[in-house]
């Protein structure tokens, strides 16, 4: 196993080195930019993201740039026009376009193993220290809204296993089925409707993660007041992975169920409690297990977007997406860089769980 692992270790090297070259080619050849942002901005043409997120960061805006009205056609910036082509050089200079991409990408990956991500384009603070503010909301909602769903899916699903067909059956699966076709989103508007001062109750706060006094209060208010900010986030997130671990669970165990190693332990007299926990158990959970890495990364990172726009939570969803919006080249990369390691690890993690639940299982036998 430990071999195994070490081959693991030493393949995520590659692997990040591949997500990172493909993403650089790809916004090589995406339309606009950090410079065509800026000169969007500055003829009052900025209507991204950019320009509701109020000052941004950059000093551009009203100074009296020099050679404005000299006319450069032959710029390759849309925008350009009426500007001293020197200021074009210096913007590109500010953003390190004044390199060749093969250099730029080779800059990024010395720094990156080191975990220097640099400095945001449009915001005056240093991109991990970006990551670092805006992390403790993802961490809240992700690992909330992963674990309250494996601890109710799990013992869910198998009591729909066992009870295969019977009225609880039918009626958690009528529940379930809603619960999957009801966006995240949509719950979250109808929770605020109904439990955040909407029309009806006002029992929970509508936004942050917590309040604005959390700070003075006791250390046994500030659990409780944490726990009240974050519960409509979570469930809005989870309905949706909840349900489908739920059935992922439930067939997973009612396909070993049906299998001849199951009658035969009947066979020999065993209770049904061990035959469930002793045989079924940890060859129905491969399944749950392998669906780990990626319902806890969409849960950080994916899911989360659209619910920390709606409880106003700042979080790593939404500066991944306005910094995709706004060509904060320098925050995009960091981003993809943790995500696919923390993605990476997780799946790491998921094989070292295996074993876990299967002794059986070899991965020294195994090729990569």
């Amino acid at each position: 196993m430990a071999a195994y692992l070490l081959r693991r270790v030493l393949l995520m090297i590659p692997t990040l080195f591949g997500i990172l070259l493909v993403a650089f080619v790809v916004v090589q050849f995406a339309p606009g930019g950090p410079v065509e942002r800026v000169l969007a901005q500055l003829s009052g043409m900025d209507t991204g993201a950019g320009s509701r997120m109020g000052g941004g960061g950059n000093d551009f805006g009203g100074r009296n740039l020099p050679g404005a009205g000299q006319m450069d056609v032959n710029s390759k910036y849309r925008g350009a026009q009426g500007l001293d082509p020197d200021f074009i050089k210096k913007l590109e200079k500010q953003f390190g376009f004044d390199k060749p991409a093969y250099v730029r990408f080779w800059i990024m990956l010395k720094s990156y193993i080191v975990f220097d991500f640099g400095q945001s384009f449009f915001r005056n603070i240093s991109v991990i220290d970006l990551i670092k503010e805006k992390l403790p909301v993802s961490i809240s909602l992700g690992l909330w809204m992963t674990l309250i769903t494996y601890l109710i899916s799990i013992p869910l699903g198998i009591a729909k296993a066992v009870r295969d067909g019977s009225r609880f059956d039918t009626m958690t699966s009528s529940i379930i089925v809603v619960g999957y076709a009801v966006p995240g989103f949509l719950l979250a508007i109808f929770l605020i409707v109904l439990f955040a001062g909407g029309s009806f109750w006002n029992i929970f706060p509508l936004r942050g993660l917590t309040s604005d006094n959390w700070a003075d209060l006791p250390w046994y208010w500030k659990i409780t007041d944490y726990f009240h900010h974050i519960t409509l986030p979570v469930i809005s997130m989870m309905v949706g992975a909840f349900a489908t671990m739920t059935l992922l669970t439930r067939n997973s165990f009612l396909d070993e169920i049906r299998k001849q190693y199951v009658l035969t332990a009947r066979a020999k007299g065993l209770s049904e409690r061990r035959v469930l926990y002793g045989h079924v158990f940890r060859n129905a959970m491969l399944i749950v297990i392998a669906g780990f890495a990626g319902t806890f990364v969409s849960a950080f990172f994916g899911g989360s977007l659209l619910i920390e726009q709606i409880f106003s939570l700042d979080g790593l969803g939404l500066l991944s997406f306005e910094s995709v919006l706004n060509r904060d080249y320098p925050v995009v990369f960091a981003n993809l860089y943790i995500f696919a390691l923390i993605g990476l690890f997780v799946n790491l993690i998921s094989d070292f769980t295996y074993t876990l639940v299967d002794p059986r299982i070899d991965f020294e036998t195994r090729e990569v």
